[in-house]
């Protein structure tokens, strides 16, 4: 059986992911046999420079036990699938920052990222892949979240180019790169050299999925200025 951790500390199962077993089972009235509702898992990101700490809800549920920072995120949670309303207010408070309705299917995946400024915030809700990585290799995608550096490229320093010509809100596949690794991550101004962001020393552990995203704005000098953060989505042991 193919077993992966989460970004947290909660393990699943693949096989139990697929069959449904990460449900919570309840009792139907004979007693003898459980309903399982079916449910999908979603990981909420905070890429918004100047957001404040949020808290993320679905419907009326607070999902964070701790509110989330600019360039971070929440571990997947379960969620009931069908349409849902998704929420950020700012940390601690009731202070609406951006609110959408959702769908989300069954045994399935998902990232939703709370983009741009909070002026003008944006939602990208992407369905995720859970493939287990090559032994010994890691997966990463890029996602481009920043509204005015225009389209940008994901490349290894003095190595590969990993994406090219992301433009806003725009994501790669996942690709495979060797595990337990140091890495210099650039992103670049699409087909140039020039680059907008670095990441350096990341090192990408085998047998996770991993993802790469820009935010802020080119724009900027103060706390909206343009930079990249790394997600752990996936870690298969």
């Amino acid at each position: 059986m193919k077993k992966f951790f989460t970004q947290g500390a909660a393990m699943f199962g693949m096989m139990c992911l697929l069959s449904g077993l990460l449900t919570s089972c309840l009792k139907n009235n004979d007693n003898n046999h459980y309903v399982v509702p079916p449910v999908a898992l979603i990981s909420a990101i905070n890429a918004s420079p100047d957001a404040q700490p949020v808290d993320f809800y679905l419907d009326q549920n607070r999902a964070n036990n701790f509110s989330i920072k600019s360039g971070e995120s929440l571990d997947y949670i379960r969620a009931y699938t069908g349409k849902r309303t998704a929420t950020f207010y700012v940390g601690g408070s009731q202070q609406k920052v951006k609110s959408d309705t959702i769908t989300l299917k069954a045994d399935k995946l998902y990232s939703l990222f709370l983009a741009n400024q909070v002026s003008t915030p944006d939602f990208l809700l992407i369905a995720d892949s859970v493939s287990r990585p090559a032994e010994g290799k890691a997966t990463v995608r890029f996602i481009n979240l920043s509204p005015d550096a225009g389209a940008a490229d994901l490349a290894i320093k003095g190595g590969s180019v990993l994406a090219t010509g992301l433009t806003y809100k725009k994501y790669s596949a996942f690709i495979a790169v060797d595990g337990a690794t140091p890495y210099t991550f650039e992103i670049r101004k699409a087909g140039t050299t020039t680059v907008l962001f670095t990441l350096t020393d990341v090192t990408l552990k085998r047998n996770t999925i991993n993802t790469i995203w820009l935010q802020g704005l080119g724009a900027a000098t103060d706390v909206k200025k343009i930079s990249a953060h790394v997600q752990e989505n996936v870690y298969y042991y």
